[in-house]
């Protein structure tokens, strides 16, 4: 039999391997990350600290916010260290934790905006039960369900790599460790992982996407058809468009980067997709929820106003 080394760890390649291309990404890369950080942040302090918002949807957008500042945690750090060093290492075991708080808290994103455009039909298209469906009870549920599916995916999803052998090459063309490159340096037959990530990635993501554009398409139609008043669509409309504006810029890339998976993918095709939903997003959240949502930037002022001048009248 052949001599095979058994790998312990991995050296993260990252973006790019010319050094000054390198240190010119790191400024842009943290001040996205700050931003990133900070608006989210802000839309949690404000969810928590104005009692108008104390409502389901704000209950929503803050789990949504507490998703985004620890998804962009789990990669954005590791990859701004490898715009500084030759090389980004990372031990085998800590590629595994990074790999199942990475697809946790992506896959739990995932369903959450699911969550939040049924949120949006009850509001819109059944008000009168809208207090009773959405209860604060239900609400706990939904939230419970949605990081519970996320973490059985992760924990799929990471038994998964768990199970490879990798015996030649430890370097993974990525900035973090994921599922794809690492079935491509393991060894050995990897298409039943590979189907099962397609299965998984069409179960959860797929569902998911398919449910929030029903529940979007159905708030739309309802809209046009039976609300006469402008100033009720306007408003409805607002807010629908701020959730459909989040749903394209997480899912779009997500499907397109999980849904088309074979042996002979190159990584390098992966970094644009995952750079939007992991880095992107979580920083347009928060600009897309505040610019167009009264109520948050009414309580963001308040909330700036009563920091930064606490005696004022």
């Amino acid at each position: 039999m052949e001599n095979q080394t058994e790998v312990k760890e991995f050296v993260l390649l990252g973006l790019t391997n010319l050094p000054d291309l390198r240190h010119f990404l790191f400024p842009p890369f943290l001040l996205l990350y700050m931003t990133s950080v900070l608006g989210n942040w802000a839309i949690i302090a404000v969810v928590m600290a104005e009692p108008r918002l104390h409502t389901p949807m704000y209950f929503f957008l803050g789990n949504l916010s507490s998703l985004d500042v620890c998804f962009s945690t789990v990669t954005v750090p590791k990859m701004l260290a490898g715009f500084l060093s030759q090389h980004q290492t990372i031990s085998f075991a800590g590629c595994l934790v990074q790999l199942h708080f990475f697809h946790l808290l992506g896959s739990s994103e995932s369903v959450l905006l699911a969550v939040m455009a049924y949120d949006r039909y009850v509001a819109i298209c059944n008000p009168l039960r809208y207090t009773v469906v959405m209860s604060p009870r239900a609400c706990l549920l939904l939230a419970a369900a949605t990081w519970g599916t996320g973490f059985l995916h992760a924990l799929i999803t990471t038994a998964m790599a768990a199970g490879l052998r990798f015996c030649s090459s430890n370097r993974i063309h990525h900035f973090f460790c994921d599922i794809k490159p690492l079935l491509s340096l393991a060894c050995g037959s990897t298409s039943l992982n590979l189907t099962l990530l397609n299965v998984d990635a069409a179960v959860l993501g797929l569902s998911s996407f398919v449910l929030t554009l029903c529940s979007y398409l159905y708030i739309i139609s309802f809209l046009l058809l039976k609300v006469q008043s402008r100033e009720s669509r306007r408003k409805a409309f607002s807010t629908c468009t701020s959730h459909l504006t989040v749903v394209s810029l997480f899912y779009v890339p997500v499907l397109g980067n999980y849904m088309i998976s074979s042996p002979g993918f190159p990584s390098d095709r992966d970094m644009i997709p995952t750079l939007m939903y992991s880095i992107a997003t979580p920083v347009l959240n928060p600009l897309i929820y505040t610019l167009r949502n009264d109520e948050v930037k009414t309580a963001l002022k308040k909330l700036l106003n009563g920091k930064l001048f606490p005696n004022r009248a």
